[in-house]
């Protein structure tokens, strides 16, 4: 018997694009405002003007919804820049982040997000996909940059793009250190010296 699919890898269209777009507004809008605990599928079905018997049925659990909201926003994420310049790039990937993150509402959404990740499996899960897409998608300007020998050889895309966006959220769920331009740019600067520098070496240094 083939698995069910996963909540989000199939999209949907007609009445069931719809009802999903609802539901997983009520679910942003919620997480957002009062944190995973709130996630009740029931108030949900309310807030979203959807048949409660229909949320059950597709979602479940508030894990599950979080992993689809999860699996949409990655979905809907800006593709990479590609501007020629890795410097460019990485800067570009960094304010998007940062531009993410410092939003009134999506800001919130991560942090809850990142909070359900901590005590529900399938939410984590999601989240550890949703970073995966992210970084698969900005990758390519690491690859890109090897080839114009602007990085060196062997260079690790992923391992460059994830040093761009790991101090901007240690800021933002550790130390609450202003989110700006000029955090993104440091950001940016910092992963790109590594880089350069042979850090993010895919082959093991001796």
């Amino acid at each position: 018997m083939a698995a069910a699919p996963q909540p989000g890898a199939v999209r949907p269209g007609g009445r069931t694009a719809r009802v999903r777009e609802a539901v997983l507004q009520a679910a942003g809008d919620t997480l957002a405002e009062k944190g995973f605990d709130a996630l009740d599928l029931a108030e949900i079905a309310r807030v979203a003007g959807v048949g409660k018997t229909t949320v059950y049925r597709r979602w479940g659990t508030p894990g599950a919804l979080a992993a689809d909201l999860l699996a949409d926003m990655a979905e809907q994420s800006l593709p990479r820049a590609r501007t020629g310049s890795v410097d460019q790039d990485l800067r570009d990937n960094a304010r998007l982040v940062v531009r993410t993150l410092t939003d009134p509402r999506q800001g919130r959404l991560f942090k809850a997000l990142i909070a359900a990740s901590l005590c529900d499996e399938q939410a984590a899960r999601a989240l550890h996909r949703f970073y995966a897409v992210r970084i698969d998608e900005w990758a390519g300007c690491v690859t890109d940059a090897v080839e114009r020998g602007e990085l060196p050889t062997g260079t690790d895309p992923h391992r460059v793009i994830a040093a761009v966006s790991a101090p901007l959220y240690y800021a933002l769920l550790n130390t609450g250190e202003p989110l700006d331009d000029a955090a993104a740019d440091r950001a940016a600067a910092g992963a790109l010296a590594a880089a350069r520098a042979g850090v993010a070496s895919m082959e093991p240094r001796g």
